[in-house]
């Protein structure tokens, strides 16, 4: 199994009495692209604060590198060897871009300028038209290309396709599988856009009311989760699954529907001693998963 990156084991933060963190777990390895997944609020730009040293957490552990981010001096360290774009995507609007592109290698002594000139041409960003002027995309790239010429070993993206076209989309996806491909990073980036995660990340931690819900490979999850549908011939009986990885059961006229978190064998054995005309496993997409496991938690 891949090192681990990022590590974090009971994690709790709150604002005012207000928590947003309940406890989050998360293991990232080197190599991977992990999609941490969740709506709004779940507590997903929290956790990046945490390991990135910007606020404290109340409890629980946070290390990248195998340093903790709530020291002061480890988190200089995690903050050297990561690119981070936020939601926001913070730049100095009266710079243009080639003056902020110039600023920000000065602080990097392993910056790229290969990959400068490449991202510069594949993003079409105009080096002498100032950040103010640029569209939400361009921008978007720009900060992007600012994080991937770094030298980083870690990059961390908040939110990084919010209020993108789908063009942008797709060429910002694009350009993070490529150099993934092409040097040696890891990629962890939060997100509510199920289609991003699908498109490119390997690992998903699914966040919910600030606790990771389901977390792993995302081809172990689609082969572990499924759905058991049990049709009879007259009413469906009001049973009850009580075997591993069994979830919710829902009862519509003659059929039964029993989502399972750990393989189908399980429940489809318990299925078959209730008499049904016919049982049938089906897969989960991602979308599914995300929904039932949320659900659950509600």
């Amino acid at each position: 199994m891949a090192e681990s990156i990022v590590e974090v084991a009971g994690l709790h933060k709150a604002y005012g009495g207000v928590e947003a963190l309940r406890g989050l777990d998360l293991q990232v390895p080197a190599g991977a692209i992990c999609g941490l997944l969740g709506r709004n609020g779940a507590g997903k730009t929290t956790a990046l604060k945490i390991l990135l040293g910007a606020t404290r957490p109340d409890g629980g552990a946070a290390h990248v590198f195998g340093l903790s981010a709530a020291e002061p001096a480890a988190s200089v360290e995690i903050r050297r060897r990561t690119g981070f774009v936020s939601e926001e995507k913070d730049l100095y609007p009266v710079m243009t871009v080639a003056e902020i592109v110039r600023f920000t290698a000065a602080f990097f002594p392993l910056w790229r300028h290969d990959l400068q000139e490449r991202y510069l041409r594949r993003f079409d960003l105009p080096p002498e038209r100032k950040v103010r002027a640029l569209s939400r995309g361009m921008r978007t790239k720009l900060a992007l290309l600012l994080a991937l010429c770094r030298g980083a070993e870690l990059l961390v993206l908040d939110e990084p396709t919010s209020d993108l076209d789908p063009a942008s989309v797709e060429e910002v996806l694009q350009a993070l599988v490529s150099h993934v491909a092409s040097e040696e990073l890891t990629v962890l980036f939060s997100t509510h856009q199920i289609a991003d995660v699908e498109q490119i990340a390997d690992h998903v931690a699914i966040v919910d009311r600030g606790r990771t819900v389901v977390a792993g490979p995302l081809d172990d999850l689609r082969s572990s989760f499924c759905r058991v549908r049990i049709v009879f011939d007259g009413e469906a009986p009001a049973a009850t699954f009580d075997v591993p990885g069994a979830g919710r059961v829902r009862r519509e006229g003659r059929v039964l529907s029993v989502l399972s978190r750990d393989g189908a064998d399980p429940v489809v054995a318990q299925a078959r001693a209730l008499g049904p005309s016919s049982v049938e496993v089906l897969p989960l997409t991602l979308k599914e998963i995300f929904l039932e496991s949320v659900a659950g938690e509600g």
